[in-house]
């Protein structure tokens, strides 16, 4: 099957999945900090190692359909672009750092983790 449609397909996928994580955070979280960005950041993070971890590179059409497709649609790197800059307008600076600095270093660390257990289940 054709890249292009294959990453459209899973873009799809990707990108309604987090619409209705966003809607879920709306509803469970009060106030305007970015519950729902951060999470899926960090679920996105484990997705992809486990993705890399358990699907050979070789299986080209498997990594363009869920890893720029789903994990692309799904995570949301633009979004979490603008949180931080909503949050800086707010003047809430240290909020906004630490967000920036979770969302990295904790969606690095699940990524991380994702390979290690798939490693580890391989």
């Amino acid at each position: 099957m054709n890249g292009f449609l294959l990453a459209a397909l899973g873009g799809a996928v990707g990108a309604a999945a987090r619409y209705g994580v966003g809607l879920w955070a709306a509803k469970t979280f009060a106030g305007t900090f970015p519950y729902a960005t951060l999470g899926v950041n960090i679920l996105g993070g484990l997705a992809m190692g486990l993705l890399v971890g358990l699907v050979p590179l070789e299986n080209r059409q498997a990594h363009i359909l869920l890893g720029v497709g789903v994990l692309g649609g799904f995570t949301t790197f633009s979004a979490f672009s603008i949180d931080l800059v909503r949050l800086l307008e707010q003047g809430d600076v240290g909020l906004a750092i630490g967000y920036a600095l979770v969302s990295v270093v904790a969606a690095t660390a699940a990524c991380y983790a994702g390979l290690l257990l798939a490693r580890s289940l391989g």
